[in-house]
């Protein structure tokens, strides 16, 4: 770790930390907590450190993109190689879900950067307008109630017609997009809008996909816990490959388990689920409550995350505590997309066969995941049926909804073998 940025705090533990943890979140904090996370790059360049040793294969570093408008921008992370390719594949643009941000891929970026380097190419990742740490501009929707495509036309056109913007400002031609949970769904709904666009869609865990509810509530964006995973299963998965191609006994096993878990929800969950549906979003709760906001954080954060060392999970609170605290903006999309219930009010499984038919689709799971993975399996089935045969499922064994967090190495290896699938 560099010297010259100041300790993280620890996870607040007590009333008196809850407090000092509110006056010490904003620009300057939210900059420092997601360069802690990056500087574990060894390619990483912060503003200080721009220059480049001749043997580096990928160079990283962070900015702010300037949209049209002149408030908006998008927080970027760049990995660029030092010997760009004329032939190089497309660039490989990573997109967060709800209320994250850039900095939760941090274990992911270096395979990545790895295939960028190797191909001549580059990899990006971003915050979405209005999340992370993007300009968190107002966010509204004109469209009436009733009216729900309107609705979520506009809801979506907020997020997807910045990354558009975004790709016209970095002078992209195509863009092969890797998003996880909401970022994956409007990975698809960019896809659908601007087709000509994208190269490849890579979605891990996406939301939005199937009919009917899911098993599992929106809110367990706040309240997901990793895989309860045997220590004889770690093990194994050591010893083989444990991502796999989806089968029905695969798929059927992960709905079993989510119909198993839903009754068991805890109160906290359920009470995350009735202000959900009352309008509020997970993060609105969370700033409204002032002190205990952060101890909130803190609980969720030493919990889910807890497969990084204890210094990763430390900084990683301070990150998510920051951009979660910062004001609220594009987490309001929310219950223009997803009905109660956490299912799409226009499911993906019904649009996306209009996808251009050469198109490669590959949809990511968790076995222990709360996604509803027949959405994805139908949507395989959809895009065979008008001609795409270049969709694919895969479960990742081990791995709950952060798929990319619970089991790193097989989501890399999966990552890098879908980039170069030709």
């Amino acid at each position: 770790m560099d010297s010259q940025l100041p300790p993280a705090r620890e996870i607040p533990a007590a009333f008196t930390a809850s407090v000092r943890s509110w006056w010490h979140v904003g620009e300057k904090e939210s900059a420092i907590s997601e360069e802690r996370l990056l500087r574990r790059l060894s390619f990483f360049r912060s503003a200080s450190q721009s220059q480049v040793a001749p043997s580096d294969p990928v160079v990283a570093t962070s900015s702010r993109v300037q949209l049209t408008p002149a408030n908006h921008y998008i927080n970027t992370f760049s990995m660029r190689s030092t010997a760009p390719s004329s032939a190089a594949p497309p660039p490989a643009v990573v997109l967060h879900g709800y209320g994250a941000g850039l900095g939760f891929f941090f274990h992911n970026f270096p395979p990545l950067a790895d295939w960028a380097g190797r191909h001549g190419s580059s990899v990006f990742a971003l915050d979405w307008l209005g999340m992370g740490r993007s300009a968190r501009v107002p966010f509204s929707v004109k469209a009436k109630k009733d009216n729900v495509q309107s609705r979520v036309a506009e809801a979506e056109s907020f997020f997807i017609d910045s990354l558009e913007d975004w790709r016209t400002k970095m002078s992209l031609n195509k863009m092969t997009l890797i998003g996880h949970s909401l970022g994956a769904y409007f990975s698809v709904a960019y896809a659908l809008k601007y087709p000509d666009r994208v190269h490849k869609l890579i979605l891990l865990s996406p939301a939005g996909v199937p009919r009917g509810p899911n098993y599992e509530e929106p809110s367990r964006e706040l309240t997901d816990e990793p895989p309860n995973v045997s220590t004889d299963s770690k093990t194994s998965s050591n010893e083989r490959s444990t991502f796999h191609r989806a089968t029905d006994g695969r798929v059927k096993s992960i709905r079993q388990e989510q119909k198993e878990n839903k009754t068991r929800e805890s109160k906290t969950r359920r009470l995350f689920t009735y202000l959900w549906e009352e309008g509020w979003s997970p993060f609105q709760l969370v700033r409204s409550t002032f002190v205990w906001g952060p101890m909130l954080i803190g609980k969720y954060s030493s919990r889910r995350f807890s497969g990084l060392t204890e210094e990763e999970t430390r900084d990683m609170h301070d990150y998510i505590m920051n951009i979660t605290l910062a004001k609220g903006s594009g987490e309001y999309c929310i219950s223009h997309i997803l009905e109660p219930g956490a299912h799409a009010r226009m499911p993906l499984v019904d649009r996306i066969a209009a996808l251009p038919k050469d198109m490669q689709v590959t949809f990511v799971y968790g076995d222990h995941d709360w996604m509803d993975p027949v959405g994805g399996q139908e949507s395989v089935k959809r895009l065979r049926k008008v001609g795409n045969d270049n969709g694919r499922m895969y479960i990742i064994s081990n791995a709950g909804h952060h798929v990319y967090l619970d089991n790193k190495d097989e989501v890399n290896a999966l990552l890098v073998k879908e980039l170069e699938r030709q």
